[in-house]
């Protein structure tokens, strides 16, 4: 039978990086005690209220056809987030409402980018962006982050990659894998390239609240941003609503009515009932979100504390986010291989870094997903792991 080439294009390398998590499920299935270290699914209970909403909203017989480009009420709220972040102007007919941000990104893709264009895009980067932007038959253009700078992004690598062919420079702070933060120079520099180059720039901001040092900046409030910005959220991490995929798009109206065209092939809105619980959750931020990020905080600093003294590891201490690079390279393995070890071997599952790009080489991302002990517990056995190989490699 025959398939088309977007079945390809979508299959990336990426496709591959969640090998090692589907064994540690499979373990777990089974019964064995794996401690579960490879996805970010923070182990929070979605607020109680939040809940509440929906059933309530369930209740009062909310199942129907949604507002295809969200509840009026969800995208006002929407909007009235973004404009506590600095962006200017900003209303409801700016926003629309989809399945999640994954969902945002594969639509803006198809909406902005055509055949042979380039986008952007710094590696390590989070392993799905590869088949939203190739489903388009757009190239990207990986501009490598330093693992010897602790990955931050060096505007003047931005710049060299700008080619007459260049769309889209696409970037995510807080970052996922590494945890870095975009800081406000480093942000002026980037609009000052967009303007120059008449480039759009698509901002993944999923992390957005999980900053523990520093300050996160959303570029649209920039002068002269907000007519070439599309910012890219949801409340999965923020909310620990990871499963009930709820997101949103913010950009130039122009743009949102393109979206809307899309998703009225794709999706026919998000269920009505879901965005009752997204109403709540922005108009009534729960205590349970400053709880939320104090744990993943004080968890960044344990599994810091705890591999301080290793000789073999190295942690790239993330200033956001829930999850930390480790430097592996000194024990001798490829972090492909040391994942293998430390499964097979002491019941721990994290991600190859290799999985989001050449620059994750020899770096493994650990999610902040189980309590404080469970972690202290995992980097004894990382350690552990990292010495038995070490000998055996000397």
């Amino acid at each position: 039978m025959h398939f088309s080439q977007l079945t390809q294009r979508i299959a990336g390398e990426g496709t591959a990086a969640w090998e090692i998590h589907i064994q540690a499920l499979q373990r777990r299935a089974r019964g064995e005690e794996v401690t579960i270290l490879s996805v970010g699914d923070p182990d929070f209970d979605t607020p109680a209220p939040i809940v509440d909403a929906a059933v309530a909203g369930l209740r009062d017989g909310h199942t129907h056809y949604p507002d295809m480009r969200g509840k009026l009420a969800l995208r006002e709220a929407i909007a009235a987030y973004h404009r506590g972040q600095g962006v200017k102007d900003v209303g409801p007919e700016r926003v629309i409402v989809l399945h999640g941000a994954q969902c945002g990104l594969y639509a803006v893709a198809q909406c902005l980018l055509d055949p042979d264009d380039e986008v952007i895009i710094p590696e390590p980067t989070y392993v799905t962006y590869e088949a939203a932007v190739r489903s388009t038959d757009a190239r990207i253009v990986r501009v490598p982050l330093d693992p010897d700078e602790d990955f931050r992004l060096r505007l003047e690598r931005l710049e060299a990659a700008i080619t007459t062919r260049t769309r889209v420079i696409m970037l995510n702070s807080p970052h996922n894998p590494t945890g870095q933060l975009i800081d406000r120079a480093t942000w002026e520099g980037v609009a000052a390239l967009c303007r120059k180059h008449d480039l759009w720039l698509v901002s993944d901001e999923v992390y957005a609240e999980l900053v523990h040092d520093g300050e996160h900046l959303c570029p649209a409030s920039l002068p002269g941003m907000a007519e070439r910005t599309v910012v890219i959220n949801s409340l999965s991490k923020s909310h620990a609503m990871t499963g009930w995929r709820l997101g949103w798009v913010m950009a130039p109206a122009p743009l949102v009515d393109h979206l809307f065209n899309l998703s009225l092939c794709m999706l026919y809105g998000c269920p009505s009932f879901l965005q009752d619980a997204a109403v709540e959750a922005l108009a009534h931020p729960p205590a349970e979100l400053a709880e939320m990020k104090t744990t993943y905080r004080a968890r960044r600093d344990a599994v810091c504390d705890a591999l301080a003294d290793s000789e073999l590891l190295r942690v790239v201490r993330p200033p956001s986010g829930m999850f930390l690079m480790i430097d592996v390279r000194r024990t001798g393995l490829s972090a492909k291989a040391f994942s293998q070890a430390l499964l097979d071997g002491y019941d721990v599952s994290v991600l190859s870094a290799e999985a989001f790009g050449p620059s994750g080489a020899g770096f493994v991302r650990l999610s902040l997903t189980v309590d404080e002990a469970q972690l202290r517990e995992a980097c004894l056995r990382l350690k552990a792991c990292a010495c038995a190989h070490a000998v055996a490699t000397a």
